[in-house]
C-alpha cells in the first residue's frame, strides 16, 4: 500500500512540528529521507496537491507482501502492543524468519487505523562523546537519578552503563547520592565484568559532589579505573546514560510507588527488558546484551540472509503468478 495525499501530509506535519529532528523522527516513522524530501519538495512547490499519488512504478510489483502475511504481521502488533511499529519489523524478522522492511510494517498497521498518532516518545537529542569506543567496557557511562516514593520521600539510582553496547551492567537504589553509594555501584559493574586490574575501562560521569569526591576519586584509582568528568553544564557528553534514564522513567514513573522495595522491582523488570528484548537502533535494532554478549554480529547476518531468501521467494512466486496467467491468456486465444 501507499500513502495516501493525507497521510504524507500528516508525515509532513510531524517531522516539522517534532523537537527531536529530522532523522529520528524519519527512521521511527520508517520513512527515508530522500522520499521525505521528496514529498516535501513537492509540498513547497505546489501545496497539497503536490502530494496526489503518482502511477505506481510496476517493476516493483513482484515485492508485494502476501496477504497471509500482512494478517500474520497485523496479529502480532495487536499481541505485542508494546512495541513500535519498528521494533515489531525486526522482531517479525527474528521470530518468523521472513524479512518485512519498518516502512511496511508501518503502512500495513495505518491501512488497518492502528497507528493514529505517533507510536513513539519524542526525546531530545543529546551529542555523544566524542571519542566513539570501538568494543565493550572499553568505557562505562554512570549517573544517578531520582523517584519519589511516597511516605518515604527520595531515593536515587545509580547506573553504570557500557557505553559501547549500552548494556546495563549495574543499578543500585540508594537512599543517599554520596560518593559510597556511586563507589558501590561500580564495584558492582566490576564484580559482573569480571575484569582484571590490568583491563579496566574508563568511567565517564558529570561533575556531581559525589563524583568528584577525593574519596571516590582515590578508590577509582586505587582500582586502576581512570575517571573522566564530562564538561560542566554540559549534560549531552554523558548523553547515552542520560538517554537511558529518561526512557526508563518515561516508564517506570507512570506508576506510583509506596515502597522502596516496589520501586525497586519496577526498575528491576525494566533493566531485563531493556537488556535483553529491547531493541535499540542506535546499535543496528539489537538488544544491548547482543552487542555486550557478542551475538549481534551473528544476529545481523541472519537477518541480511533472511531478507535475500525472503525476496527471493516473492520474486519467484511472482514469476509464477506471471506465468500461469500468460498460459492461460494463451489457452484462451486457441480456444
Amino acid at each position: 500500500m501507499r500513502l495516501s495525499q493525507g497521510e504524507k501530509y500528516e508525515i509532513i506535519r510531524l517531522v516539522e512540528e517534532s523537537a527531536e529532528g529530522v532523522d529520528k523522527t524519519l527512521k521511527e516513522l520508517g520513512i527515508g529521507k530522500s522520499t521525505f524530501y521528496t514529498w516535501y519538495n513537492l509540498y513547497l512547490e505546489k501545496g497539497y496537491e503536490g502530494l496526489k499519488a503518482c502511477k505506481r512504478n510496476q517493476n516493483r510489483v513482484w515485492n508485494k507482501i502476501p496477504q497471509q502475511e500482512k494478517n500474520k504481521i497485523v496479529e502480532l502488533a495487536l499481541d505485542r502492543t508494546d512495541l513500535s511499529p519498528r521494533e515489531l519489523a525486526f522482531h517479525y524478522t527474528d521470530t518468523k524468519e521472513r524479512h518485512v522492511s519498518e516502512s511496511s510494517v508501518y503502512r500495513i498497521l495505518k491501512e488497518r487505523g492502528l497507528i493514529t498518532s505517533p507510536a513513539f516518545i519524542l526525546l531530545a537529542a543529546a551529542d555523544e562523546f566524542k571519542n566513539k569506543t570501538t568494543r565493550v567496557n572499553e568505557m562505562w557511562q554512570t549517573d544517578f537519578s531520582y523517584f519519589r516514593v511516597i511516605g518515604w520521600g527520595n531515593y536515587y539510582l545509580c547506573t553504570v552503563l557500557d557505553d559501547h553496547s549500552r548494556f546495563i551492567i549495574a543499578w543500585d537504589l540508594c537512599a543517599n547520592m554520596q560518593a559510597p553509594d556511586a563507589q558501590k555501584t561500580v564495584d558492582k559493574a566490576m564484580l559482573y565484568s569480571r575484569l582484571d586490574k590490568n583491563n579496566m575501562p574508563k568511567l565517564l560521569s558529570d561533575n556531581g559532589p559525589c563524583f568528584i569526591a577525593h574519596e571516590f576519586r582515590a578508590w577509582l584509582k586505587l582500582k586502576g579505573i581512570r575517571q573522566i568528568n564530562g564538561r560542566p553544564m554540559h549534560p549531552q557528553t554523558q548523553g547515552k546514560i542520560e538517554r537511558y534514564h529518561r526512557t526508563m522513567k518515561n516508564i517506570v514513573k507512570l506508576d506510583n510507588y509506596y515502597s522502596p522495595g516496589e520501586l525497586r522491582k519496577a526498575i528491576e523488570e525494566f533493566v531485563r527488558y531493556y537488556n535483553y528484548s529491547r531493541y535499540h537502533e542506535s546499535i543496528d535494532n539489537v538488544t544491548p546484551s547482543d552487542v555486550y554478549f557478542g551475538r549481534a554480529e551473528r544476529i545481523l547476518q541472519k537477518r541480511a540472509k533472511i531478507k535475500h531468501e525472503t525476496l527471493n521467494r516473492r520474486r519467484e512466486d511472482y514469476l509464477k503468478q506471471k506465468q500461469l496467467l500468460q498460459n492461460e491468456e494463451k489457452t484462451l486465444t486457441l480456444h
